[in-house]
């Protein structure tokens, strides 16, 4: 059977369409509200762990370069004893004052290039010190994240595993009744969803009100909704309206949705809450 050109569709089969997809598109929000801020909290953890990492990598690095820096130290203290050994021999074969006082200034040099070189090791194998304690507390730290980050894990990976199948038939869904629905309706549709607090870009008209800012309906504007003849937003906060029985809805006597059961995914009590329950139960 060849497919219906959304363009050729009814006033009523497109606002149908619309709601069944406001529906979909609903339900789709609701499995992902169940994950809370789950995927937020993952993705703050990772992001804070590669950050941790980066700075420990840092600090090795500035752990490396004073350790270079001790050894090129230590070897410009062997060079220095060589040389002041060296002199110290020379001083016993001098022949006059000026040769005299030329290497013993060059003794008095070496050992104050000595001097200067243990302290610049004893500087850097302070900062060793410092660095290896501040390295250490992020290592610990990121060992602290990357249990978070498990537990953070394993929790939505089993919300996503009891909600991908229902989620992806729900997917599949809206890409079909999006096909249906001709471009620019759809488009403004989408935009109407995106600015709505609730997601809802069409809504129903309960007790005289729109369904979505609750500002009441004149009685002719309702007329017209449910004559179906074109479509009418409202002129509040710009939603398409339908009338209910179109939309399938089942309102009682005082125009209010039947409730409808809604799963709700469980949660471990604590012992707190569990004692205040109990309370209310006894009341």
């Amino acid at each position: 059977m060849a497919k219906k050109d959304p363009t050729d569709l009814s006033v009523e089969e497109k606002l149908k369409t619309l709601y069944q997809l406001q529906t979909a598109l609903s339900s789709i929000d609701e499995k992902r509200a169940l994950r809370g801020e789950l995927p937020l909290e993952v993705q703050d953890l990772e992001d804070e762990i590669e950050g941790l990492t980066t700075r420990v990598e840092k600090i090795q690095n500035e752990i490396n370069e004073f350790e270079r820096a001790i050894v090129q130290k230590k070897g410009e203290i062997a060079n220095a004893e060589q040389s002041v050994s060296r002199y110290k021999e020379q001083l016993n074969e001098v022949k006059n004052n000026r040769e005299y006082d030329t290497l013993s200034k060059e003794i008095e040099f070496q050992t104050l290039e000595i001097e200067l070189c243990n302290k610049k090791i004893r500087e850097a194998n302070n900062r060793i010190a410092e660095k290896k304690e501040e390295l250490t507390a992020n290592q610990e730290v990121i060992k602290e994240r990357e249990g978070d980050l498990e537990v953070k894990k394993s929790e939505l990976d089993e919300i996503m595993e009891e909600t991908r199948a229902e989620e992806d038939k729900l997917k599949e869904k809206v890409k079909d009744l999006e096909s249906k629905i001709e471009t620019r309706l759809l488009t403004s549709f989408k935009r109407i969803r995106k600015n709505a607090r609730n997601g809802l870009g069409i809504v129903y008209v309960q007790r005289d009100a729109c369904g979505g800012c609750f500002n009441k309906i004149p009685p002719q504007r309702q007329l017209d909704i449910k004559m179906h003849k074109k479509i009418i937003v409202c002129e509040y906060c710009g939603r398409i309206m339908i009338d209910p029985e179109l939309a399938g809805v089942k309102l009682d006597k005082m125009g209010v949705e039947q409730p409808k059961k809604t799963r709700k995914r469980a949660i471990r009590k604590t012992a707190s809450s569990k004692k205040t329950e109990d309370a209310s139960d006894m009341e």
